[in-house]
């Protein structure tokens, strides 16, 4: 296991000077999960939630989330991402959750990824809440990441 790179020699924390290292393209796709009653479902499906779309207002939220991860995550590294993009797949009275980052930079795309998945699904509860208090949100996860010098990752499923 390695050493955290937040820490200093005195256990303090610390940006992680990037600097020195090369621009490169990035990626990362991430995932998560909401997921709700039957009633909250079907309201969701048929398009009944008394707030409006709620999956327009998510992917937009979690496009946002993933330009503003460096005001929100305090060791972030502000970037620029180039492509976001958020998607939903509606089955089983859940909502999966998929994002995807793309930017050129000296350090990865994983937390902008992350935050969309993690901003879209707080959406989803927000506009959801007034049919179903007791939604879950979770399995939230980095699925794959590429570019830089620890090279590509996947989830193996």
């Amino acid at each position: 296991m390695g050493e955290f790179s937040h820490l200093d020699e005195q256990g303090r924390v610390r940006m992680v000077d990037v600097s020195g290292k090369e621009i490169t393209v990035r990626t990362a796709r991430a995932a998560g999960v909401v997921k709700m009653s039957p009633e909250a479902f079907k309201a969701l499906e048929t398009g009944e939630v008394a707030k409006g779309n709620v999956l327009a207002v998510a992917k937009c939220a979690g496009i946002m989330g993933a330009k503003r991860t460096s005001d929100l995550i305090p060791l972030c590294h502000p970037l620029l991402p180039e492509h976001i993009d958020v998607t939903f797949s509606l089955a089983d009275q859940q909502v999966a959750i998929e994002s995807s980052v793309t930017l050129q930079g000296r350090t990865g795309a994983e937390m902008e990824a992350l935050t969309a998945v993690s901003l879209a699904a707080l959406t989803i509860y927000d506009m959801c809440k007034a049919i179903d208090k007791s939604m879950t949100i979770g399995d939230i996860r980095l699925l794959e990441k590429s570019g830089g010098r620890s090279g590509h990752y996947r989830v193996e499923s």
